[in-house]
């Protein structure tokens, strides 16, 4: 997230953070990035609270409304930082494509 930040105000990028971590995430939002994105990409599936789910719970992610209640349950399991751009959605820092899509 650091980098992230950085990256942001190094390039003049206005941005508001929403931490899902303390403040959670709606369904609705949750519903709306799997219409951009598969599970897989949202679902930190490296992370240590993915991790520490259990076998059935870790193989129901392919059921979008399973990995909804379980993202919703256990928000640390999100990858971080999610970008809303206006346009679209970024997941994950990537310097380049970050700067494709904000400086274009």
């Amino acid at each position: 997230m650091k980098k992230a930040f950085t990256w942001l105000e190094q390039n003049k990028v206005a941005y508001s953070f929403h931490n899902y971590k303390t403040e959670g995430i709606t369904k609705t939002k949750l519903t709306d990035l799997l219409k951009h994105f598969p599970v897989t990409t949202l679902i930190n599936t490296k992370g240590t609270t993915f991790k520490k789910l259990t076998a059935a719970q870790q193989a129901s992610i392919s059921n979008k409304s399973k990995a909804i209640q379980l993202m919703m349950a256990n928000p640390s399991m999100i990858k971080r930082p999610v970008l809303e751009t206006g346009k679209s959605y970024l997941v994950g820092f990537n310097e380049v494509e970050w700067a494709a899509q904000l400086k274009s």
